[in-house]
């Protein structure tokens, strides 16, 4: 299964170790039901990856932060990527932050309260003035959300534009904030892992 998955449809490793996967949850369940009388992943292991974190150097963030864009599309698209890159939040939870998510912390400043979407598990972010600087841009209480809504393929598709107007050499997309906010943000000052 896994060389017909590699040679024939040409999935790279991480897609066929998760179709393994899944498909070991059927088979199990198999076996526990008799359906089967022998585990064909006996046996098995899954090769191993290694996937190349990309993110941006503090150079490279600060670079796309202050280009000064003539499109107002492009700026906006911008501000979302750099306003994740300083929150670390999800495109999911960026799309569906709302003002009252904002609150004052234990230090008296604001942070993002919410629950993250794919765990359910709530998070505490502190608002970096950067952050703050963009929801004072984009401020409109009517709408109820912080940020407008655009879908996730458009940004990503106008990240994709916005490098290469920067001079980024990196393939950028929205998730890559998530992991600026990580590698460059976080651990740039000295916040452990």
């Amino acid at each position: 299964f896994d060389y017909y998955l590699k040679t024939e449809l040409h999935f790279r490793q991480n897609s066929i170790n998760k179709l393994i996967q899944r498909t070991r949850k059927v088979v199990d369940f198999a076996l526990i039901q008799g359906y089967i009388h022998r585990n064909p992943f006996l046996g098995f292991r899954p090769k191993s990856y290694s996937k190349e974190v990309v993110f941006l150097s503090e150079k490279e963030l600060t670079l796309l932060r202050e280009y000064p864009f003539a499109d107002d599309r492009l700026a906006l698209i911008r501000d979302f990527f750099v306003f994740c890159s300083y929150t670390g939040l999800a495109y999911h939870e960026m799309s569906e932050l709302r003002y009252e998510h904002i609150q004052k912390g234990f230090d008296g400043k604001e942070w993002i309260m919410m629950k993250r979407e794919k765990t359910g598990k709530p998070i505490s972010i502190p608002l970096l003035p950067i952050a703050s600087e963009i929801i004072e841009r984009y401020r409109d209480e009517k709408r109820g959300y912080v940020l407008p809504h655009y879908c996730n393929q458009v940004i990503n598709r106008y990240l994709k534009e916005i490098a290469s107007i920067v001079g980024i050499r990196k393939t950028l997309t929205h998730h890559i904030a998530r992991k600026t906010f990580a590698s460059t943000v976080l651990l740039y000052n000295d916040v452990p892992m």
